[in-house]
């Protein structure tokens, strides 16, 4: 057996370098896997580049609610000795940091002494509002603060909202793939490979779920787990293992009949050993393919439950929610709040859409330039 374990290897590398060229010449697909890489390293170490890096980038200023992209204004830092302060990177880029300052925005301010006198932020041409004042020892340095996408009607910075949504999108993306593969990869190898009763049994259960209609599958495990963050992952995840099954069965039962798992049989392979290391390698092509677009579609089932407010809830920001909160400036000087967020969802979907079909040309080993 070590005589042609060798040269099998080498055959397999061949091909996955040849795959790899192949998807190197399709311009759109590699510019894809680009902005892919590009929003999942943005996602994963927003909290470290974003401006309000606070936890769910949910620091609120409500007199600063509908500014305009570009936006400046003076923050001044009070320190505050009850909350927690000084947390590593690490910690900081997965939840973002808990700050022990509090920030005020502020129109003016002067230092006299020991002292720090300020007047906090209004609206020019508004009433002015009184000169207060706070021990100089007590604050940080003044600092301006731009506001590179504006900021919502609550006053939270747009592009941290916008940096940090990423990260509910993917994330119910990954794990909502990896339910479906965990799922549809079994369940469509054991009624491929055994067909009789367990090909009836599996099959009649496949075309139970798939004849309900998607989004109202979701709706209503979501309702029967609940809202919150990891329910929508494992509601997506649920619904979409069937195509991934009927694949599987279709080419374990194509592959079955191949004379390499009649070898198997004729060495005393077991069953899952012929399943697991014969059988499932020559199917990943196409379970790569489906993956990409079942990324795309649970991308989009997210962004739907969020707009209807079954999805994630706030505080935690998601691209689906910040349309729905701000839909009605559409007509109004704020389309931007809602178009952002849409065109973030256009262009992820697109990405995988477009990367999953240059992986279906660059894996089929039929086709040639």
């Amino acid at each position: 057996m070590n005589l042609f374990r060798k040269p099998r290897q080498i055959v397999s590398a061949s091909l996955t370098r040849l795959a790899w060229i192949r998807f190197c010449h399709e311009p759109l697909g590699l510019g894809s896997l680009v902005f892919i890489i590009l929003v999942c390293l943005a996602a994963l170490f927003g909290y470290l580049i974003i401006p309000d890096n606070s936890p769910f980038a949910n620091q609120q200023f409500l007199e600063l609610g509908l500014k305009k992209p570009g936006f400046k204004v003076e923050m001044l830092y009070i320190n505050d000795q009850g909350q927690v302060s000084g947390s590593n990177w690490f910690r900081t880029m997965l939840t973002g940091e808990k700050r022990g300052s509090i920030p005020v925005p502020i129109s003016s301010y002067r230092i006299s002494k020991d002292t720090l006198y300020y007047r906090a932020y209004s609206e020019p041409g508004s009433v002015i509002l009184a000169e207060n004042s706070i021990p100089v020892k007590k604050v940080s340095p003044v600092k301006t603060v731009k506001f590179w996408l504006g900021t919502d009607r609550f006053g939270r910075d747009y592009l941290s909202q916008l940096v940090i949504g990423a990260r509910v999108s993917l994330s119910v993306g990954f794990i909502s793939v990896f339910i479906s593969l965990l799922i549809g990869i079994s369940l469509g190898a054991v009624a491929g490979y055994y067909r009789g009763w367990a090909d009836n049994l599996i099959m009649w259960f496949i075309n139970v779920v798939w004849s309900i209609p998607t989004l109202l599958l979701v709706i209503a495990i979501t309702f029967a787990l609940g809202k919150g963050f990891w329910q929508v992952f494992v509601a997506v995840g649920l619904t979409m293992w069937v195509d991934v099954a009927r694949m599987v069965r279709g080419q374990v039962m194509s592959l079955r009949e191949k004379e390499f798992v009649e070898a198997g049989h004729a060495l005393g392979f077991s069953d899952s050993r012929i399943i697991i290391k014969h059988i499932l390698p020559n199917v990943m092509a196409a379970v790569i393919v489906i993956s990409a677009a079942n990324f795309a579609s649970a991308i989009l089932l997210e962004a739907g439950l969020s707009f209807l407010g079954l999805g994630v809830q706030p505080p935690v920001p998601s691209w689906g929610s910040m349309i729905k909160e701000n839909y009605g400036y559409i007509i109004l000087d704020y389309a931007y709040l809602a178009i952002l967020p849409g065109i973030a969802i256009m262009l992820l979907v697109l990405a995988f859409m477009l990367m999953g079909n240059s992986l279906r040309d660059a894996l089929d080993v039929k086709t040639r330039e």
